[in-house]
């Protein structure tokens, strides 16, 4: 497979706990806790919800785009 591009990632913080989801909703499996002033690798942000990944383990996940902070 060829991506038609690629997006760099911004590193960024979490300002408060918050949950990583599977999708972009309240209703979205919870992957794990995010803790305040963990990093972030936001890919997307849009329509109140940051795409990206975190932790050592890198999972993929959602979370509300109010929780993601500067790096």
């Amino acid at each position: 497979m060829i991506a038609s591009h690629y997006v760099e990632p911004l590193e960024r913080s979490i300002r408060a706990a918050s949950p990583l989801r599977e999708a972009p909703s309240d209703d979205g499996a919870e992957i794990r806790q995010l803790e305040a002033g963990e990093r972030f690798l936001m890919l997307d942000n849009s329509v109140g919800w940051a795409w990206g990944y975190a932790g050592d383990d890198g999972r993929v996940g959602y979370v509300k785009s109010e929780a993601v902070g500067a790096p």
